[in-house]
């Protein structure tokens, strides 16, 4: 009797098991995975796409697909869909997912709140729709090149690969954040949802932005890092020199640190102007074996540091280091971060959606003039955002206008997490970004960079009782600084 029973306790447990794994709702288009990880880690998902057209505006637009992955829901009471909006733009949503130790916990624990959507934009990853472009174009690395002759060189770069796509069918005019807003409503009816959620970082908030904008009564929650405003894609040099007024301040916080740069606004200055009067020649190898030899001047440091100030805990301390040693007249620090592919003798090339994204945004005329001002005294000048605004309106059509870069007015619950001594988008700005959000809840991650979201375990805590409804247990997170400079 004992043992009939216990086979039918086991029979209900089976039962009730297979019951819920064929009870997941699968959508059309979608097919089970098992999604692993650069480490291995693993995990059941789905993956899916939809067909949407390339360009709404155009009757006869060819259809393209938009690839994504979809992580179930593992809470009792499922909630909005939460879509993962990557930066860049050109960033893959998917290939995120993929990195173990950068966003990866995150999208596993966000799955209590809904399916997670790990979403490769049009023309990312997996929705990728048209080659690369290589032009004719190449900008000389062995001898000094002033800054009309770069331009005038981007710019026909521009028309060639124009012209490129054009041929192979492609509509520029379609990769634009319009779109994408679009794309996101269309992957809203594909899962039968009323509103979705939105996750964002850099360019993903922007169109997490554009969204609330665009969407009104259709977005449940956004939560955003890191971010940069409708009329934002071209930074003020002004809000570069102020951090790193902010960077000096967390430098003197450190004996060994402040010893060694008292002042990094003057040693920058005193660089470039060394650079500018007698440009440094520099060889080295790059990683497919190839050597190189190149005049370094003002404007390829620029171009270095604009990258490496996004995040102190990164890329910060060898930059440091890299204007230290041109100071003394050496370049040693400097031969890998070269390795890296920041210049080279090769063509001018474009990805379509990187490319046509930050174009569309475009920068209004106002703010441009701006720019073009406090850039002539500035540290980096120009360099923060190249290609842009030296590609601004190169392409007939595809600015999307004022209308487009005006900041949302919305009562969307929003959770904004950034970082003080985030190099690529200034808090400031992002305040300014996000002004009109009247349900807006802001955590500052005190000395956090640009990439925030797994800096700490509160990060986490504090996005998840955001998406539950419940109180924030701080508007401020603290983590340590990273030592920049060695101990003598």
């Amino acid at each position: 009797m004992l043992q009939k029973q216990c086979l039918f306790i086991l029979t209900l447990l089976l039962g009730a098991m297979c019951f819920e794994l064929f009870a997941q709702t699968v959508y059309p288009s979608e097919k089970p995975i098992v999604f692993e990880t650069r480490s291995g880690e693993k995990t059941d998902a789905f993956s899916g796409f939809i067909t949407v057209p390339e360009n709404r505006a155009n009757r006869e637009s060819r259809q393209i697909d938009v690839h994504y992955v979809r992580f179930p829901a593992t809470g009792k009471s499922k909630g909005a869909p939460i879509i993962y909006l990557a930066g860049g733009p050109g960033g893959s949503g998917i290939k995120t997912a993929q990195i173990p130790n950068f966003r990866f916990p995150l999208f596993m624990a966000l799955r209590e709140f809904g399916d997670v959507i790990a979403l490769d934009q049009r023309g990312t990853g997996k929705s990728t729709t048209t080659e690369r472009c290589t032009s004719s174009q190449v900008i000389p690395l062995d001898s000094v090149v002033n800054t009309a002759l770069l331009n005038k060189k981007y710019r026909q770069a521009a028309a060639e690969c124009v012209a490129f796509w054009q041929s192979l069918g492609a509509d520029v005019l379609g990769y634009t954040t319009r779109e994408s807003v679009s794309d996101i409503d269309a992957l809203r009816e594909h899962f039968k949802a009323d509103k979705v959620s939105l996750w964002g970082i850099s360019y993903g908030s922007h169109l997490a932005l554009a969204a609330l904008n665009q969407l009104p009564g259709k977005i449940d929650k956004v939560v955003m890092a890191s971010a940069e405003g409708l009329d934002q894609t071209v930074k003020l040099p002004k809000q570069t020199d102020l951090y790193f007024s902010r960077l000096q301040a967390a430098i003197n916080t450190q004996p060994n640190a402040k010893a060694a740069y008292p002042n990094i606004n003057v040693l920058i200055k005193r660089v470039h102007k060394n650079l500018e009067n007698a440009p440094v020649p520099v060889t080295f190898t790059t990683r497919s074996g190839k050597q190189v030899e190149m005049l370094l001047q003002k404007m390829h440091m620029q171009i270095i540091a604009s990258y490496m100030i996004a995040d102190p805990h990164r890329g910060v301390k060898s930059l440091l280091k890299i204007y230290d040693e041109l100071d003394k007249g050496e370049v040693r620090s400097l031969i890998p971060v070269l390795q890296r592919g920041f210049f080279s003798n090769e063509p001018i090339s474009f990805s379509l959606m990187s490319f046509a994204m930050d174009i569309a945004s475009g920068v209004s005329e106002k703010r441009l003039s701006k720019i073009e001002k406090q850039a002539e005294s500035s540290l980096l000048g120009l360099a923060l955002n190249f290609p842009m605004p030296q590609l601004n309106k190169s392409v007939n059509g595809l600015d999307l206008g004022e209308g487009f870069r005006t900041n949302p007015v919305s009562d969307v619950p929003t959770l904004l997490l950034s970082g003080t001594l985030d190099g690529r988008t200034y808090l400031d700005s992002q305040l300014d970004a996000t002004q009109g959000l009247s349900n807006l809840q802001h955590i500052t991650i005190v000395n956090g960079g640009h990439n925030i979201f797994m800096v700490s375990p509160d990060v986490t805590n504090n996005i998840k009782r955001f998406l539950a409804g419940k109180p924030l247990t701080t508007t401020q997170i603290e983590i340590d600084l990273p030592q920049f400079a060695s101990e003598k």
